[in-house]
């Protein structure tokens, strides 16, 4: 699968607009090439170079129809996303690090340096059986044995001093 952004190129930086120093809206992202046999999509935005022993969850989004090919920017800050403005009904936002239901921006500590964004998209064989929003560790020990493809784009950002 491939994803991608035309808010920003892959492994560029992030535009300010889509960080905690700005409006803390969610990028843009289209993919392609999903797999016939996937069920639902799951996507999953994580700093990498966070200084804590697992990566920070900055986003989850499932219950994604594997018809789907774009997210716009900005979603809304529910965990349902309500239909309209391209969004499907259905549409659910996971538990980030910041224990909210919601996209929140990149914000890494000042004088650390670059960080990665990870854009993950999981193309999984069935749909996920959640009657609640997961958090990174629980949705991760669903996904393992259901994935049938896996894309990922990755932005960057550092915080100026």
């Amino acid at each position: 699968m491939n994803i991608s952004s035309p808010d920003f190129v892959q492994g560029g930086p992030m535009p300010q607009r889509c960080t905690a120093d700005g409006d803390n809206v969610s990028p843009a992202l289209s993919w392609g090439s999903i797999p016939a046999t996937a069920r639902e999509l799951v996507l999953v935005c994580e700093d990498s170079d966070a200084p804590l022993p697992k990566p920070f969850v900055h986003w989850i989004v499932y219950r994604i129809p594997p018809t789907t090919t774009e997210l716009p920017a900005g979603l809304p800050e529910t965990w349902a996303v309500v239909e309209g403005a391209g969004m499907k009904p259905g549409m659910k936002q996971g538990v980030n690090g910041k224990r909210r239901c919601a996209y929140d921006g990149p914000s890494p500590p000042i004088g650390h340096g670059v960080h990665h964004y990870h854009f993950q998209l999981f193309a999984l064989r069935k749909p996920l059986e959640l009657a609640n929003p997961p958090d990174r560790n629980e949705l991760y020990s669903l996904l393992h044995d259901d994935i049938v493809a896996f894309g990922e784009t990755i932005g960057t950002y550092e915080r100026a001093r």
